[in-house]
């Protein structure tokens, strides 16, 4: 039976994604800080979806959701879409600080739960909400550039860390552009696109077990060109971020 787990299933990219593994007949927990979001989506089909108030950056969050696993009787997909992320000019260090937390020490602990739990099972898949704001350094958003090139490089290591150990145990890394997230607060970004539009090319992504994957294609071709801009003029360009979760 196919059964799959949200973290950040309140909003954005997290509840579409949710919707459509419900539509495809999936069993699903829903983890984020909002428990009353999750409980509009638990109507969809209640039968099939159990919900619990995770926030990732609590030291105990990896037990929770381990107390979740158990409560939809098993896991075959974690799917993580928890993360924050500010244009941060200033260097607000409340807003760095807490950037930090949630996408790299709140990311560790959720992702490290999820592959510990498929090692000691049969395996399964893991598949992340990363940005392409983790090319290169933005100067606008550090904190979330830093933390979204600590993802893609996380998840590398434990896919290799999976081989090492032949662990059946499978990654997507999904690098999206400017989505349309109440994270944006309503400001205008070129190339917006709409979260569902995002939702839908993940799961067909994840069903066909992508390592990496861009979303859309026009952010392919601006990923490719970040890539090839030398270091000195990069410094010198002004580059929004792409918040994404």
């Amino acid at each position: 039976m196919k059964r799959a787990i949200v973290i950040g299933a309140s909003s954005g990219i997290g509840r579409q994604v949710a919707q459509l593994l419900l539509q495809d007949e999936w069993h699903v927990g829903l983890a984020a800080r909002r428990l009353d979001a999750l409980e509009e989506l638990k109507r969809i089909a209640p039968e099939r979806v159990v919900t619990a108030q995770i926030d990732i950056t609590d030291a105990d969050a990896g037990e929770q959701l381990l107390t979740l696993v158990n409560q939809l009787g098993g896991m075959s997909l974690y799917f993580h879409a928890a993360g924050v992320g500010w244009q941060n000019q200033t260097l607000d260090e409340e807003k760095e600080l807490k950037t930090a937390e949630t996408n790299a020490t709140g990311f560790i602990r959720m992702t490290g739960t999820a592959f510990r739990y498929f090692a000691q099972h049969t395996g399964g898949h893991i598949a992340i909400i990363s940005s392409i704001g983790g090319t290169r350094g933005l100067g606008a958003a550090p904190a979330y550039s830093a933390t979204k090139a600590m993802q893609n490089t996380y998840i590398e290591a434990l896919e290799q860390l999976a081989h090492m150990r032949h662990l059946n145990i499978r990654f997507t890394d999904i690098r999206p552009g400017f989505v349309e997230t109440p994270l944006l607060n309503g400001d205008r970004f070129p190339m917006l696109m709409s979260s569902r539009h995002v939702a839908k090319h993940i799961i067909k992504a994840v069903y066909k077990r992508r390592h990496v994957v861009v979303i859309d294609w026009r952010w392919v071709v601006v990923n490719a060109l970040w890539h090839c801009v030398p270091h000195w003029l990069w410094r010198r360009l002004k580059i929004q971020h792409p918040t994404t979760t």
